[in-house]
């Protein structure tokens, strides 16, 4: 009996973990805390929307905040790895008025801070190819239903927010005063211009040399 159980139970285990990584981070609760903009921190399982910009915190019940009420929050991402951590950041997101948006950060400097957004694209190339490398900090993981997870790029630089358009020839407009420098370093580390874990090195290795 005693062992029944624990075969039970190890399979439970196991599909929920399959079950899990069959989804996006954000249609799954993650062990987090939230912080309101009166100070509150809440800890409990974390499941965020960027699509709304809302999250929600499970405890003893569902507690749903939007961005004007939230400063910051936080998610252990069981399915990628690693703390993730979303700041609520004014912007003009949708229309020309800037209202409190949720942006993940991925690296900050005094000089620049490189953010993200991400969403679930439609992609029918990886129908046949479901597993790929990690989205995070490679190449896009596709999916059997034929999406896939997505990053819109920001740079925070002076002050202001402002969106990367992923092509080559734009990225040096955030590095004009060390492109030479930074060119190098990304030829070097064979770095591409459009994959987080290669922009992220290509921020840090900036703020690291202003």
């Amino acid at each position: 009996m005693k062992r029944l159980l624990i075969l039970l139970f190890l399979t439970y285990t196991n599909f929920t973990q399959v079950e899990a990584q069959n989804k996006f981070p954000s249609q799954v609760w993650h062990k987090g805390q939230v912080t309101t903009t009166d100070g509150q921190i809440i800890v409990g399982l974390v499941m965020y929307d960027l699509d709304n910009n809302i999250v929600q915190v499970q405890r003893q019940s569902v507690e749903t905040f939007g961005a004007s009420n939230v400063s910051q929050f936080e998610v252990f991402d069981e399915i990628y790895g690693g703390i993730r951590t979303f700041y609520s950041l004014p912007y003009a997101l949708a229309t020309d008025y800037e209202t409190p948006v949720f942006f993940e950060i991925l690296t900050q400097g005094s000089e620049m801070a490189l953010l993200c957004r991400e969403y679930i694209a439609t992609d029918t190339r990886g129908m046949n190819n479901p597993m790929m490398m990690n989205p995070m900090w490679g190449g896009p993981m596709m999916m059997n239903n034929g999406y896939r997870l997505a990053f819109n790029f920001y740079f925070f630089k002076e002050g202001k927010i402002q969106r990367y358009s992923l092509k080559k020839r734009d990225l040096m407009d955030f590095f004009d005063d060390r492109e030479d420098e930074v060119k190098l370093y990304m030829r070097k580390n064979r770095l591409a211009h459009d994959k987080r874990g290669d922009l992220l090195r290509i921020t840090a290795y900036y703020n690291q040399i202003k």
